[in-house]
């Protein structure tokens, strides 16, 4: 049995009968074959697996790695050999159902239903042509190229009801790490990282921008966000007064269900978030207060926060009502939903709070908070030294 990670063993083999490639043991049942070229240097590489259950073996087809040189290859095609093998001895799901970029996403959709990430595949993957790519032919090149598409697409500016007068603007670093996020993950349930610095590394084009993210400044003080309230349409006042009671992203808090609330311990559970771990809040009295009038004589399958239709909000239904409430409060225009969480957790912090009780309260990582929020603990450091000056 030849040793094919040696390039001069490699190139020295000659084509067996019916093409049958030279076979490299891996581990146990699983198996690396390479079978040179009739007329050219190179040659292909195969995987196969033998199923114990079924009694027969398993081939695929790997390719040339046309775009690799020296060890690079071998290593490569062992790689992806293995990953076919376990998913093949895992039930091969991705081997019979999952063929392209578009199916990993399709597949993530289904285990994050109704996630941000169906509005990123819609805008800027399934009207691609990465959608067609092949997993097992997917490069570094393939993204890099797919990135600069996303790169070059404007934003647009949706903070108007009429269409003629949307606008758009150039999409910034912070946007697209964004909307890379949902296809990297995507990607992630199924693909193993490829080699680093190889064009198999598709992982290293979806490399977020460094320092995109700006820390957040625009702050409603608590007389602002009771005026917005108090500006806002009934319809959506008791969604957008429970955004400033509590600092839950508003997506988290339209997915809010009657049976998420146990108004005997005031304990509100938190299932679907951004981070996707569900987390329990413990309600002071005067909250709970405020979401026992919300759920009387609802279903526990019904939304806590629903329209007038008794459908839950959403970023379109959301939109316009807090635009029109900021408008008529008087208040700075960029201000939306997400400023009203960015307040409660600057609330949090200036009433010194831990730092790691308000990233689990929020749902969100200790980093995340030092990093937008840590300078307001600087400041209140600054000031506590200050107090003890002699």
């Amino acid at each position: 049995m030849p040793d094919l990670s040696r390039i001069g063993e490699r190139e020295k083999l000659k084509p067996k009968a019916g093409d049958e490639p030279h076979w490299q043991r891996l581990r146990q049942g699983v198996y690396l074959g390479y079978r040179p070229s009739k007329r050219k240097a190179g040659g292909t590489w195969f995987a196969r697996f033998y199923d114990a259950e079924a009694n027969r073996n398993a081939r695929k087809r790997l390719g040339d790695y046309g775009t690799l040189s020296g060890h690079d290859v071998f290593k490569q095609a062992r790689t992806d050999a293995e990953t076919w093998a376990e998913t093949v001895e895992t039930g091969g799901e991705r081997a019979r159902d999952m063929e392209t970029v578009k199916d990993a996403c399709d597949a993530y959709l289904e285990q994050k239903p109704g996630s941000i990430a169906e509005g990123v595949f819609r805008r800027h993957v399934y009207s691609d042509p990465i959608a067609k790519v092949k997993l097992d032919k997917l490069r570094r090149h393939h993204l890099k190229a797919w990135r600069k598409r996303l790169e070059q697409a404007p934003a647009l500016v949706t903070r108007t009801k009429v269409a003629d007068l949307k606008r758009m603007k150039p999409r910034s670093q912070s946007t697209v790490n964004r909307d890379m996020v949902p296809l990297r993950a995507a990607l992630g349930m199924v693909l193993k990282p490829g080699a680093p610095n190889t064009d198999a590394a598709w992982q290293e084009a979806l490399r977020p921008f460094k320092g995109a993210d700006k820390r957040r400044e625009l702050y409603l003080d608590r007389d602002d966000r009771k005026a917005l309230i108090d500006a806002t349409c009934d319809e959506a006042q008791p969604f957008v007064k429970a955004l400033c009671l509590l600092p839950l992203r508003p997506g988290a808090l339209a997915a809010l269900k009657v049976g998420d609330f146990d108004k005997r311990t005031r304990a509100l559970t938190v299932g679907k978030d951004k981070n996707g771990n569900p987390r329990q809040l413990t309600m002071p009295k005067v909250i709970s207060d405020f979401f026992e009038v919300q759920v009387k004589n609802k279903l526990p399958a019904a939304s806590i926060f629903a329209r007038a239709d008794g459908a839950a909000w959403n970023k379109d239904a959301w939109k316009y009502p807090v635009k029109d409430a900021v408008k008529a409060a008087g208040l700075p225009g960029a201000a939306s939903a997400y400023t009203l969480r960015h307040s409660v957790i600057t609330d949090l912090i200036r009433a010194r709070l831990p730092i790691l009780t308000v990233a689990q309260l929020s749902g969100t990582s200790v980093a995340m908070i030092e990093k937008h929020y840590g300078h307001l603990v600087r400041d209140d450091a600054e000031e506590a030294l200050a107090s003890i000056a002699i």
